[in-house]
């Protein structure tokens, strides 16, 4: 089976990241779907009631990382 992948890296400011999670957040609690749109094309992931989440932060000397992950 082919891989699907959409990716978007961007550089935001700390509140513009925290509302881009909250509409995450809001997709998943109130239409158990994510959606997104890509060069013009838009695409609707349905997520099942459980999901496996993992996090994991990453503390370097000059860098700090937080991954999130969603599975199904």
């Amino acid at each position: 089976m082919d891989i699907f992948e959409v990716e978007q890296k961007e550089t935001l400011n700390r509140e513009e990241v925290a509302a881009r999670l909250r509409m995450i957040a809001d997709m998943l609690s109130q239409h158990n779907d994510l959606d997104f749109e890509r060069d013009g094309m838009h695409f609707t992931v349905h997520v099942p009631d459980e999901v496996q989440l993992k996090l994991e932060l990453e503390i370097e000397s000059d860098e700090r990382e937080l991954e999130i992950e969603m599975k199904w």
